[in-house]
């Protein structure tokens, strides 16, 4: 099913079933905070970063990825 066949279904909804989908896509868009593996697997790289600009942006991703930014 393509996005266009989709977005076609959605419009013959009805009114509440419309919301439920509007919430679940604004779930989607919401930033997500990672799992500890994926923070723990940030923080290997970090460690093993060999530039400061390296290590900055993944002190970035992880703050990002702690708090779901």
């Amino acid at each position: 099913m393509t996005a266009v066949q989709i977005i076609e279904e959605i419009q013959h909804l009805a009114p509440e079933e419309k919301a439920r989908v509007i919430g679940y896509v604004h779930s989607l868009a919401r930033p997500q905070k990672l799992s500890s593996d994926e923070l723990n697997s940030l923080a290997e790289k970090l460690v093993a970063a060999r530039t400061d600009e390296e290590a900055e942006a993944l002190k970035r991703q992880i703050t990002a990825g702690f708090y779901g930014e």
